[in-house]
């Protein structure tokens, strides 16, 4: 698995579905084989960076990684 943001394979598992990537540190969740990325904030809270990416480029197919 790469990171679509910054293409680094350093990429952590959190949860079920839920990933981090180490170089650009954002959160990566899978839903209904679709990436939602968000970056964390200070305070923890998590703003979302899906507007910032295309569809092609957020879909997940788990055959291909």
């Amino acid at each position: 698995m790469k990171c679509p943001n910054c293409s680094c394979k350093d990429i952590g598992k959190i949860g079920v579905n839920q990933y981090y990537c180490w170089n650009c540190f954002i959160e990566l969740s899978i839903v209904n084989g679709m990436l939602s990325l968000h970056q964390v904030e200070e305070d923890g809270s998590l703003t979302s960076l899906d507007d910032l990416f295309e569809d092609q480029d957020l879909s997940f197919n788990a055959d291909a990684q």
